[in-house]
């Protein structure tokens, strides 16, 4: 954890992606400490990664992808109040990803895909049959499109950790 002085709070400033739009306000050291392990989380994961045309499997992307909603309430949870809810505190930053950006791209990919796993004849391995998909270039495009919103998501959070001097005021 980056050492944060708890008297002094750096007023920063971002564009946030999901219709979120631009935040400003001075993040305190229990927010700045929430942001910092939501940052961890996500640049850890696919979410934040390219997942290149012939590697990795949609499924597990889209698992991992899942999984932010479990580690974001925990972080949530633990944090407590003081992270707040509202559109300019890391838990309403965190709330409006997972309910604006997350969960719409998941409610849509998860059935679909599912509903295609299902079909795998059982000699054809799980990678050969996500190929075969006729959905599976637009999901991978739109997962891309979703990880760049992702990146600039993590990026405002490592402004608010005070790990990245990008946009700061």
């Amino acid at each position: 954890m980056p050492n944060i002085d708890p008297v002094k709070f750096k007023k920063v400033s971002f564009s946030l992606p999901f219709s979120i739009g631009s935040v400003e306000w001075e993040a305190d050291p229990t927010e700045r400490r929430a942001a910092w392990s939501l940052y961890v989380e996500l640049v850890t994961r696919i979410a934040v990664q390219p997942l290149e045309i012939d590697t990795g499997l949609l499924r597990e992307a889209l698992t991992s992808l899942y999984n932010l909603f479990g580690i974001t309430r925990q972080v949530l949870k633990e944090a407590g109040p003081d992270v707040g809810a509202s559109r300019e505190s890391v838990g309403g930053i965190a709330i409006a990803v997972l309910n604006n950006g997350l969960r719409p791209f998941l409610a849509k990919w998860h059935p679909l895909l599912q509903t295609w796993e299902a079909q795998r004849p059982p000699h054809m391995s799980p990678k050969e049959h996500e190929r075969n998909w006729s959905e599976e270039p637009k999901l991978r495009s739109e997962l891309e499109a979703l990880r760049s919103d992702l990146e600039q998501y993590a990026n405002a959070l490592a402004v608010i950790v005070g790990v990245s001097s990008e946009n700061n005021k």
